[in-house]
C-alpha cells in the first residue's frame, strides 16, 4: 500500500500525546482517543469520527485526534460541573483497508489495472458510511459501560476516500450533525467521469460524443447508476443520472422538483454544519468535480434561496497551490469549524443536558 499520504508532511506533530484505547466493535478493530484525558466530573462528551484517505490505515489519523484533542482541552477552562463537554476520538480501517484488506487491486485505479474502479471506490466509501452509522450504535456500550459519560454530539472528519464517506455521514445520518469534508466530491458522476477521460477509457474515447456511453457501460454499469442515484449527495438531491443535465446546477427548481427536494432536505441538511475544503491544485480529487454542487448548494441556502429556512451552515474554502493534501491552513480551518460546533454544544448541553 505504497501511496502518498495526504496528511503525511503537512499535518503537525501534536506537542502532547493523547490516550487511545482498542476495542473489537462488530469485527471492526476501533482506537478511541482521549478517554483518560476525560474529566470525571464532565457527563457530557462529543464524539469526532476520523477517516482516512485512499490506500492508508487508520493509523494515519492519531496526529488529527491529539491534536484536535488538545486543543479542545487547551481552549476551554478546566470544567466545575458535569455540565462541560468532553471530547473522543474514534477511527477504524475502511473496508478493504489496513487490518481489513482482503483485495489490494480492489483498492487501486483503471490506470494500475483495476477494471471495477468505480464500483469499489464507491462501495467502499459508501459501506464506510455505513460502518460509522453502525458502530455508532454500540459504541457508547464499550466505551462507556456503567454510563459515567454520554454521547450528546457527533461529528465527522474525513480526507480523501474519508472524505466522499464524510459526504455520506452527513448526509444519511441524523445523529452527524457536522462535517468537516477534505479533499471529498459529493458528486461521483462528475469525479469519474473526469476520471475515465484522463485514464482514455474506451467506453469514453470511443462513444460519439465522448463519454456518452460511460455511464451505464461495463466501466459505470447500471447498477451503480442506480446505488450512486440513491445514496450519492448530487445523486440523490439532483435527480436521476440520465436526465442531469449540467443547467440542473444553476436553475432554480421547479414547484414540483421542490416537492422532491424538501423533504430530502430537511431529513439530510437542516441545522447541520459542513465544512468542505479542497486544493486548487488537486489533479486527482479536483474541485471542479464538487463546485457544480457547492454552487446548487449555496444558492438553496442563500437568503433569497427555496432552502434558506433550514439552518445549513456551509463553508466552502479552496485553497490556492495546495495539491492532493491536508495543508496546514486546512488544518487551522478544521480546527477552528470543530471548536464553534464543540462550543455551540457545550453551550446547548450546559441548558439541556440531552443525550444520544
Amino acid at each position: 500500500m505504497a501511496t502518498p499520504n495526504p496528511l503525511a508532511d503537512s499535518y503537525p506533530i501534536p506537542s502532547l500525546a493523547v490516550s487511545k484505547k482498542t476495542f473489537c466493535i462488530a469485527g471492526i478493530i476501533t482506537t478511541v482517543y482521549g478517554l483518560e484525558e476525560l474529566d470525571t466530573k464532565v457527563q457530557d462528551v462529543a464524539c469526532l469520527w476520523l477517516l482516512h484517505p485512499r490506500l492508508q490505515a487508520q493509523e494515519c489519523m492519531e496526529p488529527v485526534a491529539a491534536s484536535t484533542i488538545n486543543a479542545w482541552r487547551e481552549g476551554r477552562p478546566k470544567p466545575k460541573n458535569k455540565k462541560a463537554l468532553g471530547l473522543i476520538c474514534v477511527s477504524f480501517d475502511q473496508r478493504n483497508h489496513g487490518s481489513r484488506e482482503v483485495d489490494a487491486l480492489s483498492n487501486q485505479a483503471w490506470r494500475s489495472g483495476n477494471k471495477t474502479h468505480a464500483q469499489d471506490m464507491f462501495a467502499s466509501y459508501h459501506g464506510t458510511a455505513t460502518d460509522t452509522s453502525h458502530l455508532m450504535n454500540y459504541i457508547t456500550s464499550y466505551v462507556f459501560p456503567t454510563s459515567e459519560h454520554f454521547i450528546v454530539k457527533h461529528l465527522v472528519l474525513g480526507v480523501n476516500l474519508g472524505g466522499h464517506a464524510g459526504w455520506h455521514c452527513i448526509m444519511h445520518d441524523s445523529r452527524i450533525t457536522t462535517a468537516v469534508v477534505i479533499i471529498g466530491c459529493p458528486d461521483y458522476v462528475r469525479l469519474m467521469s473526469d476520471r475515465a477521460r484522463l485514464s482514455k477509457l474506451a467506453t469514453w474515447t470511443k462513444s460519439n460524443p465522448p463519454g456518452s456511453s460511460f455511464l451505464g457501460s461495463t466501466d459505470f454499469p447500471k447498477g451503480l447508476v442506480e446505488a450512486v442515484e440513491k445514496y450519492d449527495p448530487a445523486g440523490l438531491l439532483l435527480g436521476e443520472v440520465a436526465f442531469r443535465n449540467d443547467d440542473v446546477y444553476d436553475r432554480f427548481p421547479t414547484v414540483l422538483e421542490q416537492k422532491r427536494l424538501l423533504p430530502l432536505m430537511k431529513e439530510s441538511l437542516q441545522g447541520k454544519r459542513i465544512l468542505n475544503m479542497a486544493g486548487g491544485a488537486d489533479k486527482l480529487v479536483p474541485y471542479k468535480c464538487g463546485e457544480p454542487f457547492f454552487r446548487w448548494l449555496k444558492k438553496a441556502t442563500a437568503s433569497d434561496g427555496w432552502f434558506n429556512k433550514g439552518g445549513l451552515v456551509f463553508e466552502d474554502i479552496v485553497f490556492d497551490g495546495v495539491s492532493h493534501e491536508m495543508s496546514p491552513e486546512m488544518v487551522k480551518e478544521a480546527h477552528r469549524f470543530v471548536m464553534e460546533a464543540l462550543e455551540q454544544t457545550a453551550t446547548e448541553s450546559a441548558g439541556r443536558g440531552s443525550k444520544i
